[in-house]
């Protein structure tokens, strides 16, 4: 399954190509700096999607994670563990936009 990717990025790429093939390359040299395998990775990047209250990378990250394996369960459970760290509002909002993709 390969997710439709956003028309705002590809706007902001069509625009701006070096800075996004930038933004791209940053992102697998930190994936390919440590051992943490993409799923995980992007479990990582859906907690931080939610902190940072970002729905569109929610959205986006939710997808990459369904691609790379994760269940629903762990995608949600993602979510929920960060209650106690940013509070359950935003835990909330992250997950009604996880299940934006996931129902």
């Amino acid at each position: 399954m390969t997710h439709k990717i956003a028309q705002h990025y590809e706007k902001v790429k069509k625009h701006h190509p070096g800075f996004l093939e930038a933004v791209e390359n940053l992102g697998l040299a930190a994936k390919k700096a440590g051992p943490i395998d993409e799923k995980n990775a992007q479990l990582i990047q859906l907690a931080a999607s939610v902190a940072i209250r970002s729905e569109g990378a929610t959205h986006s990250h939710t997808k990459r994670a369904l691609e790379t394996g994760a269940t629903e369960e762990e995608i949600r459970h993602c979510v929920i563990m960060l209650t106690n760290t940013i509070g359950f509002p935003a835990v909330m909002a992250g997950l009604s936009w996880v299940n934006d993709i996931l129902s």
